[in-house]
C-alpha cells in the first residue's frame, strides 16, 4: 500500500527512528554539564548556531568574527574535552553558551546527540546553523545580504531548511608550508579547490542527495572513491523541536527537510560550506583523532589522511581553481540562486 509516492511502511520507519533520535537525545542531556549559559539573552527571530569542538581554540576568533558579522545572533558550544583552552576563551564571549563532556564522541552518534538536544531545547521556532568551526557558510549575495536577509526570503517562500555543499579548501603548496595564525582569514592560505570532479546520486529512503568527490576523494580515496567523505550537508534549518538530524548534517528527519533541490528542471537555492581543514594544523589534528579513535567506521577517514599523509600533502593539481566570490560557485554550477533574485 502506497501514500503517494511514500509507502507508509517507510513513512511509519522514518517516523520511529525520529521518535528514537529525540528520545536518544533527550536521555543523553546528562552527558552536558553547563559551563555558563546565556541563553536567556536569546530572543524572538534570533539566529542560533550550534558548534560541537575539540581542541579548536587557534581557529575560533576568526570563526566567531565570521558568523557575526554575518549575522548569528548566539552561539551554543559544546566542548567535547578540550584541553588547549578553548572552553575558557568561549566562556568568555559575550554570545556564547557553553556546555562541556568528557563523554564518548563515538557513543553520542558523533555529537549529533548533544547537538539535537540542544537544537530541541533551545532551537524551535529558530533558524538554527549547524556547523563546525571549519566550515563558513557561503550563500548567493553573501557579500551584500545578511544571513538574516537569507532566512525571511525562505520564511517567505514556505522553506524549512537550506542545503550547502561542503567545499574543500586548500593552499597551492603543501599543506604544512605556510603556518595558520589565530584570528587570521584562512581562505588566505587555502584558496583552491575542485571545480568538478564530484558525482551526486538520490537516498530513496530519506529523500536527501548524496554528493562525493573533491580533493579528499581524489587524494586519500583514489583506490575506493565510494569511501570517500560526503559532501552535502543542510546546515540551516527552522527548527521544530520534532527535528532530528539523523547523521551528522547530511540529512533530517522529517523527510520532506531533505527535499532541497529541483527535480523538474529548475533549481532552487542553496550554498557551500567553504572547509577550511587543510592547514598547518591537519597533520597534528589527524593524528589526535586517528589516535582516539572516535569517529566513524572507526576513524576509517583519518587512517586514509595518515596514509596520505606519509606519501605528501599537496593536494593542489593543475585543475584546481582559485576562490573568488560567490558567483564564480555559481557560475560552475556549485551553488544556486535559484528564485532569490
Amino acid at each position: 500500500m502506497r501514500l503517494g509516492r511514500i509507502r507508509i511502511p517507510d513513512r511509519l520507519r522514518r517516523r520511529t527512528e525520529r521518535q528514537y533520535l529525540i528520545a536518544r537525545a533527550f536521555n543523553r542531556r546528562r552527558a552536558l554539564k553547563p559551563v555558563v549559559n546565556r541563553t536567556a539573552q536569546i530572543r524572538k527571530g534570533d539566529i542560533l548556531a550550534f558548534v560541537t569542538l575539540r581542541n579548536e581554540r587557534v581557529r575560533l576568533p576568526y570563526f566567531m568574527d565570521y558568523y557575526r558579522n554575518l549575522g548569528v545572533n548566539h552561539f551554543l558550544f559544546v566542548n567535547n574535552d578540550s584541553d588547549d583552552g578553548s572552553g575558557n576563551w568561549l566562556a568568555e564571549q559575550p554570545d556564547v553558551s557553553l556546555w562541556w563532556t568528557n563523554a564518548g564522541y563515538k557513543r553520542s552518534r558523533f555529537g549529533m546527540d548533544w547537538v539535537n538536544r540542544l537544537l530541541m531545547k533551545y532551537g524551535s521556532g529558530h533558524w538554527c546553523l549547524t556547523i563546525d568551526p571549519d566550515e563558513f557558510l557561503i550563500y548567493p549575495h553573501c557579500d551584500s545580504r545578511p544571513l538574516a536577509a537569507l532566512t525571511d526570503w525562505l520564511d517567505a517562500s514556505g522553506r524549512n531548511s537550506f542545503p550547502a555543499m561542503l567545499l574543500d579548501m586548500y593552499p597551492r603548496g603543501a599543506i604544512e608550508d605556510e603556518v595558520y595564525e589565530e584570528g587570521t582569514d584562512p581562505f588566505r592560505i587555502a584558496r583552491w579547490f575542485d571545480p568538478a570532479n564530484y558525482t551526486i546520486s538520490k537516498n530513496e529512503y530519506y529523500g536527501n542527495l548524496w554528493i562525493q568527490g573533491g580533493p579528499r576523494t581524489r587524494r586519500f580515496f583514489t583506490a575506493e572513491p565510494l569511501a570517500g567523505p560526503a559532501l552535502n550537508k543542510t546546515p540551516l534549518v527552522k527548527w521544530n523541536w520534532r527535528y532530528a538530524y539523523v547523521s551528522s548534517t547530511h540529512m533530517l528527519l522529517p523527510r520532506h527537510l531533505n527535499l532541497v533541490y529541483d527535480e523538474s528542471g529548475g533549481e532552487q537555492a542553496s550554498g557551500c560550506l567553504l572547509h577550511a581543514k587543510f592547514l598547518s594544523t591537519f597533520a597534528s589534528k589527524s593524528a589526535e583523532e586517528l589516535d582516539r579513535r572516535q569517529h566513524y567506521a572507526n576513524s576509517k577517514e583519518y587512517r586514509a589522511y595518515h596514509a596520505g599523509l606519509r606519501r605528501g600533502t599537496t593536494l593542489w593539481c593543475s585543475e584546481s581553481r582559485e576562490y573568488g566570490d560567490w558567483q564564480q560557485l555559481e557560475d560552475l554550477g556549485l551553488i544556486s540562486r535559484g528564485n532569490w533574485a
